[in-house]
């Protein structure tokens, strides 16, 4: 089976009359046109275009695809039409579920920015949560989800990693020190998340590695801690990505190996089917290398 793609340099040839003038109007350079054209000769078992001195003439076979090789462009050119006019028409609202410490670094983000223009009919609605939303409920379409996830309704890409560290004020290390290990954060007044993030990763590993610690406040979201953090009230783990861009706050232990998650963009097999969806999933995917800077910090 031959490329259909290479039909583009048969058309091409055939209406500019040589390689050149061919490689000028697809954008190319002459040797892509010649190479692409031997390929489809290879493929079909016969030359479709013989050298002369004026130029390149199509041969006998190569006249006789001409028809053919036109009508696929056409199909082409329809379906080209077809998903433009599905973009312009692109209309409605695509929710999507993020931890809220993530809403204000993606509100005016470039790769936000750039779908907006890319879609001035489609808007996004955040739904904020430090707790996994389930899309089966119809909450939201689209999750960007840091951590372990077993739910096989999704599906998704890797868009990132999930960092996080412990971290505390300049006036509380000024005043109290910083721990120097992990084990010394007992020896410290720990902000940490309420039984309400019980289940969240933070929450048990401080659990599991300084079970003994003095918690002085308990948080029910990771924005909420990062305030107490500032304010001077203790140390806490917290993600790089927010922690890092607070001038008061200083890395005193990490990043955390076991606190390091996958961030993902996640959706249900039915919606990445929805033209709005999946608009704005592709996109992300497309905008990878911009999106890991703003989830990792």
């Amino acid at each position: 089976m031959f490329d259909w793609n290479d039909l583009r340099y048969l058309l091409a040839v055939a209406r500019d009359g040589s390689t050149i003038a061919a490689a000028r109007s697809l954008g190319v350079n002459q040797s892509t046109v010649q190479r692409r054209l031997a390929e489809l000769e290879r493929r079909l078992g016969q030359p479709v275009a013989e050298r002369q001195a004026g130029g390149y003439r199509l041969t006998a076979f190569g006249a006789a695809l001409l028809p053919h090789a036109t009508e696929v462009e056409r199909a082409v050119l329809a379906v080209q039409r077809r998903m433009d006019d599905a973009r312009r028409d692109l209309s409605g609202v695509v929710r999507v579920t993020c931890p809220e410490p993530m809403v204000g670094r993606l509100t005016h983000s470039a790769p936000l920015e750039r779908f907006r223009q890319r879609y001035p009919q489609l808007h996004l609605e955040f739904v904020m949560s430090d707790r996994y939303v389930d899309l089966r409920d119809g909450s939201a379409d689209v999750a960007l989800r840091s951590g372990d996830t077993d739910d096989t309704h999704l599906v998704g890409r890797k868009i990132g990693d999930s960092l996080w560290g412990v971290y505390a004020s300049q006036a509380y290390v000024e005043q109290h020190g910083k721990p120097a290990s992990v084990d010394e954060i007992r020896q410290h007044a720990v902000v940490a998340f309420d039984a309400s993030m019980a289940n969240h990763r933070a929450s048990q590993w401080l659990q599991q590695v300084v079970p003994g610690a003095r918690v002085v406040a308990r948080h029910g979201s990771v924005l909420s801690a990062l305030y107490a953090v500032k304010a001077g009230v203790g140390v806490a783990a917290l993600p790089t990505a927010i922690a890092e861009s607070e001038p008061s706050l200083q890395c005193v232990l990490g990043p955390i190996p076991e606190l390091t998650r996958i961030w993902r963009i996640l959706t249900l097999p039915q919606l990445r089917r929805v033209p709005r969806v999946a608009a704005f999933f592709d996109h992300m995917v497309d905008e990878l290398d911009a999106l890991r800077p703003i989830i990792t910090g």
